[in-house]
């Protein structure tokens, strides 16, 4: 492993592409691959919540999976704590797990429903050398407790509990191994909107008392501004805006956060609501991405520029930056 500065960001990814062969023919050669991460870079900070987010099929599941090893980069480099991952055995990433978990979004298909609550959770332990079942069991017990369900619930299967119920099992599961880093992939996308805050007040509980970093996917704006320090907004396998959460739904600077943004319901009626921007066309295939700037063809301030030049990630306003040739000269509304 590639050992880099003391001082480097929890996690640290650089240039990660991702892309999934399409075979074709009589001898099932690549014809052509989807492109689902195309080159994203993105640093997190220790006890930091970054929000990812961005419409279905941008890549914003892929780039968790990816980070974590669960899906293997086509190119890039991953630092975690300062030293390169991706020369990793699979004896390494084992050891590595105990700091990189993942809450899955779907909490019915993500838990196995022949084992118990007290094995789904404590399976982790013991893949991971906790041989001791009494030592298990007491390190499970606290684990339900932590995340709000009753010690009695531990012999149960995941049929007999609600859909939040669920998800707060897959929570303890992700913590049984004490990790630094958490990618919460959707991790309140299917719940009703009363247990969504249950889960998200119980995250961030989690976060102060554990010390955790999360990287929180969704494509709800509001419930990324809720929990986020700071926000990456995917679209077509790049991010086209990174931004602390305040500045980036105060003023956003790219088009395309614009009419995400613009689309966000606001709970208070008495407050003025900006003009709905809506995109024209559909996302484009990412098998065949548009040239130049990804988001030109749904744009309403593309020139012949955007066509021909694609804009990089570029630093528009102090710690806040976007990839379009005329970004923060084009307004929110107009």
């Amino acid at each position: 492993m590639t050992d880099r500065s003391s001082t480097a960001p929890l996690l640290d990814a650089r240039d990660i592409v991702k892309h999934y062969p399409i075979l074709g023919g009589v001898l099932m050669r690549q014809v052509a691959s989807v492109k689902a991460v195309d080159g994203v870079s993105l640093t997190i900070d220790a006890g930091e919540t970054v929000g990812l987010v961005g419409e279905s099929g941008c890549g914003k599941t892929t780039f968790g999976r990816t980070i974590l090893r669960l899906e293997e980069p086509t190119a890039g480099e991953i630092f975690f704590q300062g030293r390169s991952i991706l020369g990793n055995s699979r004896n390494q990433m084992q050891a590595l797990r105990r700091e990189m978990q993942i809450i899955f979004q779907d909490p019915f298909s993500s838990l196995n429903p022949r084992k118990t609550v007290g094995q789904i959770i404590g399976e982790p332990l013991l893949v991971h050398g906790v041989k001791d079942r009494q030592e298990r069991d007491r390190r499970v017990l606290e684990l339900l407790e932590v995340v709000g369900l009753r010690k009695e619930q531990m012999r149960r299967y995941p049929h007999q509990f609600s859909g939040g119920q669920r998800q707060r099992i897959g929570v303890a599961r992700a913590l049984a191994l004490k990790p630094k880093l958490v990618v919460c992939d959707e991790a309140v996308s299917a719940l009703d909107v009363s247990i969504q805050a249950q889960v998200i007040n119980l995250l961030k509980d989690l976060q102060q008392d554990f010390g955790l970093t999360y990287l929180f996917i969704s494509h709800d704006l509001s419930v990324v501004e809720h929990v986020s320090d700071r926000v990456a907004v995917m679209y077509l396998g790049k991010i086209v805006e990174l931004a602390p959460a305040e500045a980036l739904y105060r003023e956003p600077l790219h088009p395309y956060t614009q009419a995400l943004l613009s689309a966000v319901p606001i709970p208070d009626p008495s407050l003025q609501r900006p003009g709905r921007i809506i995109l024209k066309g559909d996302v484009p295939s990412p098998i065949d991405p548009p040239s130049g700037c990804r988001f030109h063809p749904r744009c309403r301030y593309a020139q012949a520029v955007c066509s021909q030049d694609e804009p990089p990630l570029s630093e528009v306003r102090p710690a806040h930056r976007a990839a379009c040739h005329f970004a923060g000269s084009v307004g929110r509304s107009g």
